[in-house]
């Protein structure tokens, strides 16, 4: 999609003064470097020093090794799968090639190539995914692990190939921050794990080639950090890469000043980007997992230099992995709440690591787990090599002394996400419900918000029973964005049609509903009970109550609708992938399977509303379930239709057998 000038005013209106002189400098810098290319400086005796400590590959666990080599050799094969797109050209890519629509990105300065127009570019996640080479830190971890050659020597190639192909400033992969910022990540990773291979010098502090584009990521970084409205997620990723290339790579007059720079990015924006409680402030599930990941490898780049980094910046990491550790299901999911696009800080792990385990695992080893936390099986490669890297923080202390929970938290009230959950024995499986009571989204453009607001997800033993239907693309299919990110879209009601907060463009709203709790009593004395209400609709306010009583494996939804003249009103409730609904006037019988064993629930629905169940439709999208970045499945949403003329109630029951 291409951007039309009313877009760029309505971006513009969501910029302070400071952001947009820095934004008119950047515009300035990328006209000079146009026609003066910055040069990298002479580097002589460049060393590598940053290796892994003694013994620590033999610390994987077996099975995760095995899953890495595995991994490896469907890689070595050509095989990769990116966004529900299969290619298998990866012995030899097309570095700027978009295999789901065929086009090639155009050749040209990196600033003037527009990224945004699928039309002429291709799907940009599809060309840039390849180039964060995280594919090949796989590929190296299979070198440390196996010791065998033909790994590292696949690696050597396709960063030949790379840098052939991409010099300084020269096409699509230049134009984005968090795109340098990973990759420069995966190339101080690659070069660790490759310290064993005799070529890993010539390949990378001995080649002029390699150090003339680690100097210009660097330098790239310095010069346009993500300001303002969009420092979210970007701009970590962008100051983990530059502390990680900084700090491993020293090798450049400017190294300290990038490093010191990165360091304090790094703490500013963790700290900004993160609520008190320890959840991302995005309120998108996966960029929570995306910064944490983030976080973890940049401490560890400094710790294995010896950088001093801020107690501030380990707080947060810790605060986060117990958000993650007090949110997750029986089953180690997280909520799936506003964006999410797969996108990963360090991968060294085989296809069938579970991501949320991984990094429970990771906060065990370096924070230490605290009681409460549920536990984890199974093993991944890269907890022992973060661990073997990042100093202890909190694993010897108190959870008073570190401010840690004593119990696992079920409301957080500054990101408005409350847990309800009935306990293991009050029956056959978990009830696990999360409510959205939140703000919407982070900074003024909230651009991985969903219009969401009061919304719910409910589970019973890990399996989706209602569920959030995901985010399925960015660009290029506007309906479809829309659709994933809209009210409708979403287990919430909708009013004439509207969505709760305005839409300005596919990472853009200009106006943010605002929801606040009034109830969240998450006690376990049998009964738990959430109230929250949000301005969306004006004149109109909705207010909606859900109880969980766990003794009869019962969840209640009450929604309410103050000061409404006749609105139409749509309440939707989207089933879980594996749920069949066999809907009867305004009663669903729900069916599904759970490791072989059948189960079902009841769901009645308001008598009120009209009911009727969509699945797999299309003009307009409705009844649809996105379970990674780039694939959908029809699943069944079944969505009440009528009126609401001045105060008026929708009561739902949702009954397990």
């Amino acid at each position: 999609m291409t951007m039309s000038a009313g877009w760029y005013l309505r971006r513009l209106s969501r910029m302070g003064p400071r952001e947009v002189g820095g934004r008119v400098g950047d515009a300035v810098r990328r006209r000079r470097w146009r026609s003066a290319r910055p040069d990298c400086p002479s580097v002589t005796g460049a060393r590598f020093t940053a290796v892994l400590p003694a013994g620590t590959i033999a610390g994987i666990p077996a099975d995760a090794a095995k899953r890495l080599v595995v991994e490896a050799d469907r890689l070595m094969y050509g095989h990769v799968e990116y966004f529900g797109v299969v290619r298998d050209d990866l012995d030899d890519p097309d570095w700027w090639s978009d295999p789901k629509t065929g086009r090639r990105a155009p050749w040209g300065y990196a600033f003037d190539v527009p990224y945004r127009n699928e039309d002429a570019v291709g799907d940009i996640k599809q060309i840039w995914e390849l180039s964060r080479h995280q594919y090949l830190t796989v590929l190296a971890a299979a070198y440390a692990v196996t010791g065998n050659e033909r790994y590292a020597e696949r690696v050597a190639e396709h960063l030949r190939s790379w840098w052939k192909a991409n010099p300084p400033l020269r096409g699509v992969h230049w134009i984005s921050g968090i795109e340098l910022g990973i990759r420069l990540l995966s190339w101080v990773w690659i070069r660790r794990l490759l310290d064993g291979w005799p070529a890993a010098g010539e390949l990378f502090e001995n080649n002029p080639v390699a150090v003339n584009q680690i100097w210009h990521h660097q330098h790239w970084l310095a010069a346009f950090p993500s300001r303002g409205s969009s420092a979210n997620n970007h701009v970590i990723a962008e100051a983990a890469g530059q502390l990680a290339g900084a700090c491993a790579f020293d090798w450049f007059p400017a190294s300290a000043r990038w490093r010191a720079g990165a360091l304090k990015s790094l703490d500013q924006h963790l700290r900004s980007n993160t609520f008190g409680s320890g959840l991302n402030r995005e309120l998108a599930t996966e960029y929570h997992g995306l910064v944490l990941e983030l976080g973890l490898a940049a401490v560890a780049e400094a710790d294995a230099a010896d950088v001093p980094v801020p107690a501030s910046t380990r707080l947060v990491l810790l605060r986060m992995t117990d958000a993650l550790a007090a949110v997750v299901d029986s089953r180690l999911r997280p909520p799936r709440q506003g964006d999410a696009d797969d996108g990963h800080g360090l991968i060294v792990d085989g296809a069938g690591t579970d991501r949320w385990a991984s990094l429970l695992a990771t906060g065990d080893a370096v924070f230490g787990r605290l009681d409460w936390w549920p536990a984890v099986t199974g093993g991944d490669v890269r907890t022992p090599l973060l661990a073997a890297l990042i100093r202890p923080y909190g694993k010897n202390g108190t959870a008073s002394a570190m401010n840690r929970p004593a119990s696992r938290p079920a409301h957080f009230a500054d990101a408005g996400m409350t847990i309800l959950r009935s306990p293991a024995e009050s029956g056959p499986g978990e009830i696990w419900c999360r409510c959205d009571g939140g703000p919407h989204g982070f900074l003024s453009i909230a651009a991985h918000a969903h219009a969401d607001a009061l919304s719910v997800e409910v589970r019973h033993d890990g399996v989706e029973v209602l569920a959030d239907p995901g985010t399925y693309c960015y660009h290029g299919q506007p309906e479809w964005r829309q659709y994933f990110r809209s009210t409708l879209g979403h287990n919430t009601l909708q009013l004439d049609g509207t969505d709760q907060s305005v839409s300005g463009g596919p990472f853009l709203w200009t106006r943010h509903a605002r929801s606040r709790v009034l109830t969240a009593d998450t006690s376990q004395q049998g009964v738990a009970r959430w109230c929250a209400e949000h301005d969306g609709y004006q004149g109109s306010v909705h207010r909606r109550r859900v109880e969980l009583t766990s003794a009869s494996q019962e969840l209640n939804v009450v929604d309410e609708v103050r000061g409404s003249r006749g609105a139409e009103v749509r309440l939707a409730f989207h089933l879980g992938p594996a749920i069949a609904a066999d809907l009867t006037g305004d009663r669903a019988v729900l069916t599904w399977t759970r490791d072989g064993e059948d189960r079902s629930a009841v769901l009645d629905l308001p008598g009120q509303l009209s009911w009727r169940a969509h699945r797999g439709e299309t003009e307009p999208p409705l009844g649809w379930y996105s379970a990674g970045f780039g694939r959908k499945e029809p699943t069944t949403t079944l969505v009440g239709t009528g009126f609401a003329d001045g105060a008026v109630e929708f009561t739902t029951a949702l009954r397990f057998g």
